[in-house]
This record gives structure tokens, C-alpha cells and sequence, in this order.
């Protein structure tokens, strides 16, 4: 039997209200809390875990303990002295009695005043520290103090802390959230709980924030395949949504796409060749698409976007292509507009920096359909623009989107718009269940004929003048080269090479030869200076990661990346794939800081052994998360608050199987999520903060 549906409103509102200060936290201090937890609900504290634990024995006197020992005792102030060490440095030191046995406290940074108060003479104090034996008898450095024996637990949690939060701090507020814990209702599958042996919601909490004891990892697990789950079933809601929705049949004659072939002048690969027939059967079809194509770097999935646009637009649609960044957009425009306007279809850009008088024209054609393709940023999906029949949205490189951004997109079509999503980031199994479990997904594994193989190499940063002199050889010869760095400015607390600095360096090595491009220039500077590195005008572009994508330069051959250990290995294979464009053969330098670690030079190694972008994208998961999936964020543990791909990848790709599997019975069953269970669950969405998931359900 299932809980009411009002236990989980009720268990909602306990959770996810705001809570106040909680007593012995300041209102300033509170705020450092927030700052640190996520917000002031009950849940965002909860939720903070703890990373280790701390264990103490309760002892009346010290000698009832071994030196070293970690204790906690109660113990009676008589004297209190500052003091003064060799070094000159001050501390206090205060005689006191425990069990009736003499122990000595020494606090190393207290001042005498803030200690006659902390432990008046004569009054009983609770005590913890690790026992010390001198001399003199036992001793504690620097010991906790407090009123009573709750604020100092015999195993106590460690949290991760932030500047101006102390453990103290955290645990009185974390008190004060586990008292605001209510009873929740279950939202696990019973079956499963049993098996895993995995606590309920509540107690796993109680068991990690309050425990009498080191908890085992089964309160942890519990608490992360809740994350995991819920993750399922926002991406499942929305799968289901945009699968339910009826959709246009869009076909056409392929007059179009063969006059744009003709002027491409290279036949398809037969991955791009399968491609085009999986997408063309989702055009077809009168359900909605929502498919994502995926490919490594230079597989071609630029061309079959174009062709499932054209697609569009030979059945009398519109079709629009939404890229990340401005200069992505413009790139793209540059490799579609010729092709289609060899179809005789007019592609319109709609970016940010476009004039107003530029962007009213663009407008114009918009709505009156005149521009039968737009391609553009976010600016695509703003007020003011309007399509004049919106069939098909190509979302590129749309890991750097959120889920929200493509609904917006989506919702300037007067009738369900078919998606067809695209990345250049090969993506493994457990990714794809996480980020991309809502979608279909095609595949491009070849690359289109006449790509060169890369042949990447490690070096030293003690090697710069080594690498410089060989660049000049090979500048010399009329080759062009990329040299990318991380950072645009360098700063005092950073340590990272600054593409300002390494421009001017370069320059003065070979005037005339070199230019600059980062993301803080004007976009026509920025587009000027890629304009003179793809046309020969320079030959060695300094950039940081903004040629990471959308960037097209086939006679370019070396690409120099320095600091390369703080890079992704995904971004270090996308930056990779900007040379090995043309004829000749090309080179990719890694060039690492000293001292490079046993774990930064095995990601290196991976990049150097192979250009597999899909085994690539599974040492990357592994090492570096995948970033958020229902959102944008995208470093750190794959989007995740608690579960941690790095840990155990085998587990968690296992709990991730599970969770997906979970979500699809639940939803079959319950697809409102009506049921007991079902109303837990949405409480459970809301906790991990699937609040488009939510919208979505409320909705239907």
C-alpha cells in the first residue's frame, strides 16, 4: 500500500519552504551557508553530504584512554595564563580537572578574554580532542568546546566547508534541517529497496547527518540512485511529451538536394548516406522527431543537416539551425548559404550583432518565409521573431544547451517542430542514458574521404624554445599553425599562459605572421582575424578555445596546445580536429607544465594513442563527469550532486541501467504520476531540481 498523495504535499512543503537562521547562526553567516548548500530549504542543506566521518570515545577521565586517542570527556576550568612560545607566537593555556584527574588545554590562536567566557572557572564543559601525554600528565591542543554532549557527537560528520563556514555552523543548521525532516512518503520501487539493502529517504539522512555509529555505504547509495532516478524521469516526461504530440509529415521530391550535392561535388559517405535515410523516415512519419546525430570531428554532420533542412523546405516548410556561439553560426552560415543558394533557397543569420537594420530584414524574411532557412544563436528563439512555418529546429552542438532552450526553439512553429540535434562530442552508453536518454539517436562513424590521419605528440613546457624553433621551420615552408591556450589575460593568482601574452611573444618571433582570436574581442575583430588565417594572410593564430568548434581551415596543419593537462580530452580532441582538414598530413602537440602528474599524463596518453573520439569520450566521463544533463552546465561529476561516475564506473553505469529501466515501468504504469508512488516521485523531481520535468507534467 502506497502513502496519500497529501503526505507528499505535506513532506514537500517541509522540505523545499525556506528555513530562517537557525539559533547560534548569525543572519550573515546564514547567508555564507547558503552560499555554500545551494539555497536555505531544508533539502538543500540535506543534501549536502558529508565526505568523511570522525569517530570519538566517550571517556570520564584521560587515563582511561591510550595517548592519541580521539575523546571526548567532560572536564572543569580552574586557571586560565597566556602564554608565550619560543617562536614568539602567543597561545593560551588552561588548568582544568576531568573525572578529578589534572588536564591541560592549550589553545594555540585563543585570546585570554574569549576563553574565560568559552570555559569560566568552575563550570563543566563537554571537551573532544585527541589526547596528548607530556610530562606533566594529558593534554588537549586546540580542543572543541561546548555546553553539551549533542554538539559533540562520538561519530560526527565532516562536510565539505567554504570560506566563512565552519563545521560548528554547519552542523547547528544541519540540526535545524533534520528536525524540519518530515516523514516521507517511499518513492523506490520496494522490490528494489529490499535487494540492495538500501534504507528509506528520511533515515538515510538521519544516518549520514546524525549517525550513532560510521554509516555503511548503504544510506550514500540509497540517496544517489534517488538522483539518478529522478533523473530518469525528467528526461522520460519529456521523451514522452514530445513523442506524444502529433506530428507533420514532411516529404519531398530531392530536387533541391541534388542541386546542392551537385555544387557540394563529393559524394556521401555510407554513414552519412544511412544517416539521411533514418532522419528522412522521421520526417516522413506523422509523430514528431526528436533525434540526435552524433559523430566525431570532420564525419559530416554539417551536410546532412543541410539535406534534412532542404528536406523542409521541399515540402513548403521552413527549417532553422541554432548554434552556441556567434561565431559557430557564421561559420556555419558560410558553409550552407553557397550550397542552398545553388537550390535556390535563401539562408537568412540571426545573431546578437547584427545592426538593426540587418536584423529587421532578417526579421522580415522570417515571417514572410522568404528566408527559407535561418541559422543563428539564441537569438533564434527571442520575442520578436517569427517564423512564418517553423518545421524542423537543427540544435548544433547542443550538449552547450539546455533542455529548456531547445523547447523554446521548438515553439516558434505553429505546429509540432521535428528536432534534430547535433554533436561533435562522440558520446559513450551511460552518457547517453543520462543526457540523451529522451531522444534517438544516430551515429556517424566514418569521415568523409580524404581526411588526413594526425599525428599527435607530448612535450615538456621546459621544451617551448624547441617547439618555437621548429614552428619556424615548418611557418618557413608556408604551413599555418594554431597555438591554443586557456586563459585571454593572465592574472596574479593564475598561473595560466594568457593569449595576450603568447601573441605579443609570437609576434615579435615572426612579425606580420601571426594573429589573435579570443572570445572577449568584438566578433568582427575576432571574424577579421580568423578571415586572415584561413585566407594565408597570417599563418600562425594564437587562440584559445574558441576555435574549439566551427573553425575550417584545411591548410592549416600543426595545432600547438599548451597547458594541455587542463584541458578535457574531448575539448583536446575537438581542438585536434581543426588541422588533418586537407591534403597534407598533419600534427597536434600537447605541450604539458612541468611536473605533469601520473593522472595528467595518462589522459594525455589516451589523446596521443588514439583518434577514436568515442573511446575518447569514455576515458573523458571517467575522469572528468560529463556535465549537466538537463541543463547546461558542463565540467564536474556529470551534472550530479551526489552520485560520482569516477568512483565506481562499472556500478554507477550499472545503477544508471537500472534507473532508466525503473523510470520507463513507473511512467507506464503511471504516466500522470498519480499514484501513491507517483506523488512521491514528483516530490522527488522537485528535490533535484527537475523543474522543466515538473512544468512538463503539470502541463500535460
Amino acid at each position: 500500500m502506497g502513502l496519500a498523495p497529501a503526505r507528499a504535499d505535506q513532506a514537500a512543503h517541509a522540505l523545499l519552504a525556506p528555513l530562517g537562521p537557525p539559533p547560534g547562526v548569525p543572519a550573515a553567516a546564514w547567508q555564507r551557508v547558503a552560499a555554500l548548500v545551494g539555497g536555505t530549504r531544508p533539502a538543500d542543506l540535506l543534501l549536502h553530504l558529508p565526505e568523511r566521518f570522525e569517530t570519538r570515545i566517550a571517556v570520564a577521565r584521560p587515563e582511561d584512554a591510550a595517548p592519541g586517542a580521539r575523546v571526548r570527556l567532560r572536564a572543569v576550568a580552574e586557571t586560565h595564563r597566556a602564554a608565550r612560545a619560543r617562536s614568539g607566537r602567543g597561545y593560551v593555556e588552561v588548568r582544568a580537572r576531568a573525572g578529578g584527574s589534572p588536564l591541560l588545554l592549550r589553545f594555540m590562536n585563543g585570546r585570554l578574554p574569549w576563553l574565560l567566557k568559552l570555559l569560566p572557572p568552575g563550570e563543566e564543559r563537554v571537551l573532544a580532542g585527541e589526547l596528548r601525554a607530556d610530562a606533566e600528565g594529558f593534554q588537549l591542543i586546540n580542543p572543541e568546546v561546548a555546553a553539551n554532549e549533542a554538539e559533540l557527537p562520538l561519530t560526527e560528520p565532516v562536510w565539505p566547508l567554504s570560506a566563512g563556514v565552519t563545521h560548528r555552523m554547519l552542523a547547528r543548521a544541519m540540526r535545524a534541517a533534520l528536525a524540519a525532516l518530515p516523514d516521507v512518503p517511499e518513492w523506490q520501487d520496494a522490490p528494489l529497496l529490499r535487494r540492495e539493502g538500501w534504507p528509506g529517504f528520511a533515515e538515510a539522512l538521519r544516518a549520514l547527518h546524525a549517525p550513532a555509529a560510521p554509516p555503511g555505504p548503504a544510506a550514500r547509495k540509497r540517496l544517489e540512485y534517488d538522483e539518478l532516478l529522478a533523473g530518469q524521469v525528467a528526461i522520460a516526461l519529456l521523451r514522452r511529451r514530445v513523442r506524444g504530440e502529433p506530428g507533420r509529415s514532411l516529404a519531398g521530391d530531392g530536387s533541391l538536394r541534388a542541386a546542392a550535392l551537385a555544387a557540394f561535388g563529393k559524394p556521401l559517405t555510407p554513414w552519412q548516406q544511412a544517416a539521411i535515410a533514418e532522419i528522412d523516415a522521421d520526417l516522413a512519419a506523422p509523430r514528431r522527431m526528436l533525434r540526435l546525430l552524433q559523430g566525431d570531428v570532420g564525419a559530416g554532420k554539417t551536410l546532412v543537416a543541410l539535406l534534412a533542412m532542404l528536406r523542409a523546405v521541399e515540402a513548403g516548410a521552413q527549417a532553422a539551425m541554432m548554434a552556441p556561439t556567434e561565431l559557430l553560426a557564421r561559420q556555419h552560415h558560410r558553409a550552407i548559404a553557397p550550397l542552398a543558394a545553388a537550390a535556390g533557397v535563401e539562408v537568412a543569420l540571426l545573431t546578437g550583432s547584427l545592426s538593426a537594420a540587418e536584423r529587421r530584414r532578417g526579421l522580415r524574411a522570417i515571417a514572410e518565409g522568404s528566408a527559407r532557412i535561418v541559422i543563428g544563436t539564441h537569438a533564434l528563439f527571442q520575442k520578436g521573431v517569427a517564423f512564418r512555418d517553423l518545421a524542423l529546429a537543427v540544435v548544433d552542438e547542443q550538449h552547450r544547451f539546455g533542455v529548456a532552450e531547445r523547447l523554446a526553439l521548438a515553439s516558434k512553429g505553429a505546429q509540432p517542430v521535428d528536432i534534430l540535434a547535433m554533436t561533435a562530442t562522440p558520446i559513450p552508453r551511460t552518457l547517453l542514458l543520462t543526457r540523451w536518454g529522451e531522444v534517438s539517436v544516430t551515429r556517424l562513424l566514418g569521415k568523409p574521404a580524404g581526411r588526413q590521419p594526425i599525428t599527435t605528440g607530448i612535450v615538456s613546457q621546459d621544451r617551448l624554445p624547441e617547439v618555437v624553433d621548429r614552428l619556424a621551420a615548418a611557418l618557413s615552408r608556408g604551413e599555418r599553425a594554431y597555438w591554443v591556450v586557456r586563459a585571454i589575460q593572465g592574472g596574479e593568482h593564475d598561473d595560466s599562459v594568457a593569449a595576450c601574452d603568447r601573441f605579443a611573444e609570437l609576434s615579435a618571433r615572426f612579425p606580420g605572421l601571426v594573429g589573435l582570436a579570443h572570445g572577449d574581442q568584438d566578433v568582427s575583430v575576432r571574424e577579421a582575424a580568423l578571415a586572415d588565417f584561413a585566407a594565408g594572410r597570417t599563418r600562425l593564430l594564437v587562440a584559445t578555445t574558441v576555435v574549439e568548434v566551427g573553425v575550417d581551415v584545411p591548410d592549416a596543419t600543426i595545432m600547438i596546445i599548451e597547458q594541455a593537462e587542463r584541458f578535457g580530452l574531448s575539448a583536446l580532441h575537438q581542438l585536434r580536429g581543426r588541422v588533418g582538414r586537407g591534403a597534407a598530413r598533419s600534427s597536434c602537440l600537447l605541450v604539458h607544465s612541468p611536473g605533469l602528474t601520473e593522472s595528467g599524463k595518462r589522459r594525455l596518453l589516451v589523446l596521443r594513442d588514439t583518434e577514436d573520439g568515442f573511446e575518447i569520450a569514455e576515458q573523458d566521463l571517467l575522469l572528468r563527469g560529463g556535465g549537466d544533463a538537463l541543463g547546461a552546465r558542463q565540467s564536474g561529476r556529470m551534472g550530479f550532486r551526489l552520485a560520482d561516475p569516477e568512483e565506481d564506473p562499472a556500478e554507477f553505469s550499472r545503477l544508471v541501467a537500472v534507473a532508466h529501466k525503473d523510470a520507463e515501468v513507473l511512467l507506464d504504469r503511471d504516466p500522470a504520476l498519480a499514484s501513491p508512488r507517483g506523488e512521491a516521485m514528483r516530490l522527488c523531481l522537485a528535490l533535484f531540481g527537475h523543474d522543466v520535468s515538473m512544468a512538463v507534467l503539470n502541463a500535460g
